[in-house]
């Protein structure tokens, strides 16, 4: 698949071919949401406590008579029944993580590419420089290669000036091209990848 290649002002420079292997393979949406729902499930720290009624710090002792009241028998005011009584069936620490082999996880990733792909919505560029870090330079920049709507942008490495400069944007993130993932990459409306991150891309899916 043969795209256009940009400079920073969203002129086409030169003209790149992408390997099918990596951008070009058979879209299975199966196997992409099976993916990003295994990382929104190992993000989750699952650390959430309540308190069930042998837990509950109240007093011990019996609530009122057991007889004459007209009111039903309770000798405990933990119940789950209670106001400030402890929770029934309520969440406890637990583990959310899901595995999936190494070779689904890729191709995923390479689904998720060749969509973005098939759909124009992968931005190749020649290079992306600052000088200094400056959030207004940053925005005309993505303002020349995506126009509206958000953007993911791939680095090869570290790279202060562009991470600073995007930091501040509402619609924009910085990504190490290694640390490439599915929810990412379904999020943005665009990717924005520079030539010496995509073949960085390109030799690790390849």
């Amino acid at each position: 698949m043969e795209v256009p290649v940009l400079n920073q002002n969203g002129q086409q420079v030169s003209t790149f071919d992408l390997p099918d292997n990596v951008f070009g393979v058979e879209v299975n949406t199966g196997l992409m949401h099976q993916a990003y729902v295994r990382q929104m499930a190992n993000a989750r720290q699952g650390t959430h406590k309540v308190k069930t009624r042998s837990e509950v710090n109240r007093t011990k002792a019996k609530w009122y008579r057991q007889k004459g009241t007209g009111r039903a028998r309770h000798g405990s005011r933990n119940a789950p029944i209670f106001v400030g009584g402890g929770i029934a069936h309520g969440p406890h620490p637990r583990k959310y993580t899901k595995n999936m082999p190494r070779k689904m996880r890729r191709q995923a990733l390479r689904c998720a590419l060749s969509d973005l792909a098939g759909d124009d919505r992968l931005v190749i560029v020649d290079r992306l420089a600052l000088d200094a870090p400056k959030a207004k330079i940053m925005n005309s920049i993505l303002a020349n290669l995506v126009g509206d709507g958000s953007a993911l942008i791939l680095m090869p490495g570290k790279d202060e000036a562009i991470e600073r400069s995007v930091r501040n944007l509402p619609d924009a993130q910085t990504l190490n091209a290694m640390y490439l993932n599915i929810r990412d990459l379904l999020t943005f409306d665009k990717v924005i990848v520079p030539l010496d991150a995509l073949e960085i891309i390109i030799a690790w899916l390849g």
